[in-house]
């Protein structure tokens, strides 16, 4: 039995790098499309019909791209117009502005559902509008917003396997790949490495926002 999992104990160094580089690419998505999908929420319900209307296509457009499609764009398009950078930043980029749609529609919702006279109330103070959204609104709207927002993060974390297949290396998907086409080992035991390398990433994370949210409602 343990020669079975030969390919996985034999190679295990490997897999602990593999696991430490795909908990890299996980915590930069999950940062970068928080912030960025919280900046495009602020734009949908911005009173600025040009910020509106950059926000409403920013979600229209991602969201309803395959993530794939979104990868390759920046991997093999954006270095045809000269811009260039390692494929670790291109994935990384690509992943948090997908993500980013999907962080900005569960924000917004968690912002609409926020009472409007708290807004009003914030403006009959003398606040503006992104005083109001940022010290009235959005700490109400985010408590809210934790499932969902939950859910879009561990999505992601799952997503970041795609990731590994435009050339990023040193993560998870990437040492599959190295170990079954290159060194020809049994794909069955170091699929199950892999697979358990991605729990430890999302069980964990799963726990923390359970625990999180229960926090959070006990606040509310």
């Amino acid at each position: 039995m343990l020669d079975y999992f030969a390919p996985v104990t034999d190679n295990f160094g490997l897999f602990v790098d593999a696991f430490l580089g795909t908990l890299m690419i996980c915590l930069y998505g999950a940062v970068g499309s928080l912030v960025l999908g919280t900046l495009i929420a602020s734009f949908r319900v911005s009173p600025l019909p040009p910020l509106r209307a950059v926000g409403t296509a920013w979600v229209t457009v991602f969201r309803n791209c395959p993530l794939v499609i979104v990868l390759f764009f920046f991997a093999f398009g954006l270095p045809e117009i000269g811009i260039n950078a390692p494929f670790l930043w291109f994935g990384i980029t690509g992943l948090v502005v997908y993500t980013s749609a999907f962080v900005c529609e569960a924000v917004r919702s968690g912002i609409n559902s926020v009472s409007a006279g708290q807004a009003e109330a914030a403006r009959s103070i003398g606040l503006t509008f992104t005083q109001s959204l940022s010290t009235v609104v959005l700490p109400q709207a985010l408590r809210t917003v934790v499932p969902p927002l939950g859910s879009v993060i561990i999505a992601m974390f799952k997503n970041s396997a795609i990731v590994g297949a435009f050339g990023v290396g040193g993560e998870l998907f990437s040492t599959f790949a190295t170990l079954v086409s290159a060194r020809g080992l049994s794909i069955i035991p170091v699929l199950l490495g892999v697979a358990v390398g991605y729990l430890l990433i999302t069980v964990p994370a799963g726990f923390g926002l359970d625990v999180l949210e229960r926090r959070v409602a006990v606040s509310r």
